[in-house]
């Protein structure tokens, strides 16, 4: 693997959008490389990176993720070309399925064939970003007679969202990278063997969003850790991820809880050894040495994504902690 070793932050940070600009500039002394904007109930994806792009040209910008489902195909390429456009050059395009609590409930979109919805919107990215016309049917959607009216100096990578085999897969044989998500670094060994072989010698970028809370108080991060789990690992999409990671012995009686309605019993039922792989904690080098064990086992750019689960701990103090100089 040639991948550059890319340490990254999650996006947008605290506080209001537009003081971020001093925070942003403060990232890149402490040397992390990339920006990474989600996308589910807070602010969109593009909007913090369009501000980022203006304001520190040192950091590299990424969606992970956008949703497949909840952009019309041309109206996302148009937000695609613009950003590209903003920093040529330096921004990625990660494109998921999101969840059926996202895109449905939320949206109003029906959550159906996200395989093929993916693979659809990537191959769409693909086709429109050439600045051809683009008339096309694809499994999912057709698109008649469209092409961008902005052509970005240099197309963005194309990465997928990907938890078990086929989006992986696709991660590696349609697109230029997979962006991986609440896994152990142990977790990243398998992932990253599926990536490596459906993309047949070819390198692609591993983009891992990582879990991290760098404090030793282990109670408050293990009792307040148990809730993002169950928040996230009850959705369909995460339960079969952990199963296919092999988790659904110890998952099993947590998944029977929250199906009976019983929340309280369901937290309860999360062994701390499940939070302790999922969840980066303890001390800043603790945590530094299990964020370097993500990269060493395939991982090639992180998200850190920086979890108030200790109510003593500041968001700041932890950013320095476990930056990439702090090392």
């Amino acid at each position: 693997m040639t991948m550059p070793i890319r340490p990254g932050m999650t996006v947008p940070l605290p506080g209001p959008l537009h003081g971020h600009r001093d925070k942003l500039a403060e990232l890149a002394d402490l040397g992390y490389t990339d920006i990474w904007s989600a996308e589910a109930d807070g602010a969109d994806a593009f909007t913090p990176l369009a501000m980022a792009a203006a304001w520190e040209p040192r950091l590299r910008l990424g969606t992970a993720i956008v949703p497949a489902y909840t952009r019309s195909p041309a109206c996302f390429a148009q937000c695609v070309a613009s950003l590209a456009d903003a920093a040529p050059g330096r921004f990625a395009i990660g494109v998921g399925s999101s969840s059926n609590v996202i895109v449905e409930r939320w949206n109003g979109v029906p959550f159906v064939d996200p395989y093929k919805k993916v693979r659809d919107v990537v191959r769409f990215l693909r086709d429109s970003l050439s600045g051809e016309k683009v008339t096309r049917t694809y499994d999912t959607f057709e698109v008649q007679g469209f092409r961008l009216g902005i052509r970005p100096e240099q197309a963005p990578p194309i990465l997928v969202a990907a938890l078990r085999e086929g989006m992986l897969k696709l991660a590696a044989s349609e697109g230029d990278g997979a962006i991986i998500n609440w896994l152990s670094p142990s977790d990243v060994t398998q992932v990253a063997a599926v990536v490596r072989q459906a993309a047949g010698g070819v390198d692609k970028e591993i983009v891992a969003r990582i879990f991290c809370c760098p404090s030793e108080n282990a109670a408050a991060v293990r009792e307040a850790g148990k809730f993002a789990i169950a928040a996230y690992l009850n959705v369909p999409v995460y339960a079969e991820f952990h199963r296919w990671l092999g988790r659904g012995e110890v998952l099993q009686p947590m998944w029977d809880a929250w199906k009976a309605g019983d929340r309280k019993a369901a937290l309860a039922a999360i062994p701390d050894s499940v939070v302790d792989e999922l969840i980066v904690h303890g001390s800043p080098a603790e945590c530094r040495a299990k964020i370097k064990a993500y990269f060493d086992n395939g991982v090639t750019t992180s998200s850190l994504a920086l979890l108030p689960l200790d109510p003593e701990l500041k968001h700041w103090d932890a950013v320095r902690s476990v930056a990439p100089v702090a090392g």
